[in-house]
């Protein structure tokens, strides 16, 4: 029970061997950008397995679902003009944008392009359920190692580190209410909402902090 608590009770990103000086710099560190590389490939890697699964999307695709039904606007332009929108609320959270925050979507829709064509699909209800479970987990490991990195998070994520400097909560209260919340707006307006997407909204905030607790554990040599 102690070591759920310390999980949750994560309120900041750990600096390792990896974690750049600064988001914005002309010249980041080469093994900040390899462990940002890393952790967007696995970050698309575990996207492409929740997606296989096709037991319901992330929320915030609920949520551009949802806009996408209400204005008759392409899930593309609405997918843009929502990561624009939660930019622009970056503004007076002090979030500063650096090199991950403009390769994210780049290196996670390519991973996810080649990826899903040779994940293998379920039938059954609980094979798809324990794919998506998995596709969670290994997203959580990706976001917290390129989050680490620090060389700027993607929108939703530098949304939620904002928050949280903010707030003064964990990180994984803040994710867990931004999913929440978002999920629940996505599917009032008219988003698809499944079991996946459930999973990910009660899931994503712990796991990721447990990542991040753990890749703590292993790497940080000032324990």
């Amino acid at each position: 029970m102690m070591k759920i608590m310390n999980i949750l009770s994560l309120k900041r990103v750990p600096d390792l061997f990896w974690t750049a000086p600064t988001p914005f710099t002309i010249r980041p560190p080469a093994i900040s950008i390899l462990f940002l590389l890393l952790g967007l490939i696995v970050f698309g890697f575990g996207h492409a397995i929740l997606f296989a699964a096709n037991l319901g999307v992330s929320p915030w695709m609920v949520l551009s679902q949802g806009i996408t039904v209400q204005t008759g606007y392409s899930i593309g332009w609405t997918i843009l003009a929502v990561s624009a929108l939660v930019l622009v609320l970056w503004w007076p959270l002090k979030q500063v944008p650096g090199l991950g925050t403009v390769v994210n979507s780049f290196v996670v829709a390519a991973v996810i392009e080649v990826s899903i064509k040779f994940l293998p699909t379920f039938d059954h209800i609980l094979a798809q359920s324990f794919q998506a479970l998995i596709g969670i987990i290994i997203i959580a490991t990706g976001t917290a190692v390129y989050l680490i990195a620090n060389l700027g998070p993607g929108p939703r994520d530098g949304l939620m580190t904002g928050l949280q400097k903010v707030t003064d909560l964990p990180l994984a209260y803040v994710r867990n209410g931004l999913e929440l919340l978002v999920v629940i707006v996505g599917w009032s307006i008219g988003g698809t909402a499944g079991i996946a997407t459930l999973m990910f909204a009660i899931f994503i905030g712990p796991l990721t902090a447990a990542a991040m607790q753990f890749l703590r554990h292993l790497f940080d040599q000032s324990k």
